[in-house]
């Protein structure tokens, strides 16, 4: 299952990049403030599971 949680966290990560550039792009600051908020919740899901795999060791 920890293959799966660290590809949804970097599936979180990409998307928000997206979202964020999108909204730079367009001027529409929800969807940027949206795609930062995407990219923190990949990355505390990313970071998350690096931290169960160093308890793991």
């Amino acid at each position: 299952m920890g293959i799966e949680d660290k590809l949804d966290g970097k599936a979180d990560e990409v998307k928000g990049h997206v979202k964020e550039t999108a909204g730079q792009v367009t001027n529409d600051e929800n969807l940027e403030a949206e795609g930062k908020g995407d990219k923190t919740k990949g990355n505390l899901k990313q970071g998350v599971e690096k931290l169960k795999d160093a308890f793991k060791k």
